[in-house]
């Protein structure tokens, strides 16, 4: 057909596993299984999308190339793709294969950790397993072939204690994939448990502008969401991103390097893009300074000023700009250097969300508990904390980066999808932040 210019055909089949347990009862545990494709054509107006459950990939495609044909004449949208290296990785295999574990086992090791989280004086605790096998197959007409099969599993629990009417929550969770991930992590239950309870003791935070000190998980959902999502190359298009424009400006320490990576074997790991294009290191912020934009091949063309390696999706849906191992690279100081040359401030760790307009370069995001610093040391815990400010004068209030980054796992949503990501930080302190509480002396 003389008016296809591209078409591709996504096909991801695999089962999903869960387990919900709720204070020692099982709720619920199964396996469901699932087909779908997605069929993207370009036509001379536009993209044609066909989504499709039970596909067979001997089918012939003709058929399904001119229904999706159809569909791209209506659309009136001008698109251009760009050229793009491919390649495909191998998926790390490491640890125990999930599938390989009956989901009665998988049951009993979950009810182990949700099991530790019962200390005296907590009333609730909920703990949920949830593991996904991929087998993905991809075919363009410019002859780029792949397969891979990925599997991701992880779990999570919740803790929530009670004294005299009040009530506090703890949360513990892992992702991974690396293999099964249950074994001996009934530490964790016990984390989530202690950390409710000590949070019944805490003070509220009093707020203000003063130094603080963030730990990796904040940090590293601070690269996520304010820098992440704003080096999208959608929305850079779009105009909504504070970042647009301003490749090779200032607009940060000359410590900071934020890094988006695919191929790093954390819970964001992908062997290729949801384009068939090879991923690999991109570096959004270097030195301070604007580097690059991640991209579609379409958005690539469009915006330029980055790689494209950087879309994906869920089964059966189009592909989107996607983040995956996103993350702060790490300075040489230690976390005790850090803490005192923090001297007075706050230590804000953890994380219960937030919001951000990339657009408008504004964010605010809740710590999970924190612990007032003075003269150097670590005080007392504090609680109801959070960070908030614009987001380029946070970029600029950055002093310290630690040598000790850790990745932290979840899921990212955007579009109506949802794909699995990480991402990190080591601690980091910045001079004059704007920190909410709602403690009095």
């Amino acid at each position: 057909m003389d008016s296809v210019r591209y078409y591709d055909i996504r096909h991801v089949r695999g089962s999903a596993t869960h387990v919900d347990i709720d204070n020692g009862v099982v709720e619920s545990a199964g396996t469901s299984f699932f087909d779908q494709a997605v069929v993207r054509l370009l036509g001379p107006q536009g993209w044609g999308i066909l989504a499709l459950e039970n596909f067979d990939p001997d089918a012939p495609c003709d058929r399904l190339i001119a229904r999706a044909l159809d569909l791209a004449a209506i659309t009136g949208d001008e698109v251009d793709l760009a050229d793009a290296p491919r390649g495909v990785l191998p998926v790390p295999k490491a640890g125990e294969d999930p599938v390989e574990v009956s989901l009665e086992e998988k049951t009993e090791l979950l009810s182990s950790i949700e099991g530790a989280a019962r200390l005296p004086g907590i009333v609730n605790t909920r703990a949920r397993y949830a593991e996904s096998i991929e087998e993905v197959r991809f075919v363009d007409s410019s002859g780029c072939e792949y397969s891979y099969e990925i599997p991701r599993c992880g779990f999570s629990v919740v803790a929530v204690a009670s004294r005299n009417g009040e009530m506090q929550m703890g949360r513990e969770s892992n992702y991974t994939i690396l293999g099964l991930n249950l074994r001996h992590r009934q530490e964790m239950g016990e984390k989530a448990a202690q950390t409710a309870l000590a949070l019944l003791d805490a003070k509220a935070a009093k707020g203000g502008r003063m130094r603080a000190v963030l730990d990796p998980e904040l940090a590293g959902v601070f690269a996520h969401e304010a820098i992440g999502h704003a080096s999208e190359g959608d929305l850079i298009q779009e105009g909504n991103s504070v970042l647009a424009g301003k490749t090779g400006e200032s607009i940060g320490s000359p410590l900071l390097t934020i890094v988006d990576d695919p191929s790093l074997p954390y819970f964001g790991f992908e062997p290729v893009d949801a384009e068939g294009v090879a991923v690999g290191r991109t570096e959004l912020i270097r030195s301070g300074r604007v580097n690059a934009y991640m991209h579609s091949r379409q958005t690539l063309a469009a915006v330029g000023n980055g790689f494209a390696g950087h879309a994906r999706a869920e089964p059966g849906e189009a592909p989107l700009v996607r983040m995956s191992n996103t993350f702060i690279e790490e300075g040489d100081a230690s976390y005790d250097e850090i803490v005192a040359e923090c001297r007075n401030g706050v230590l804000l760790q953890g994380s219960r969300g937030g919001q951000v307009d990339p657009g408008r370069g504004v964010f605010q995001f809740n710590a999970e508990y924190g612990y007032i610093i003075e003269n150097g040391e670590i005080g007392t815990m504090v609680r109801d904390v959070s960070l908030s400010g614009d987001i380029l004068g946070t970029l600029h209030a950055i002093t310290l980066l630690g040598n000790d980054r850790e990745m932290h796992e979840g899921y990212c949503g955007k579009g109506g999808q949802s794909v699995p990501v990480s991402d990190g930080s080591p601690h980091v302190l910045l001079e004059d932040a704007v920190v909410g509480g709602n403690g009095t002396d």
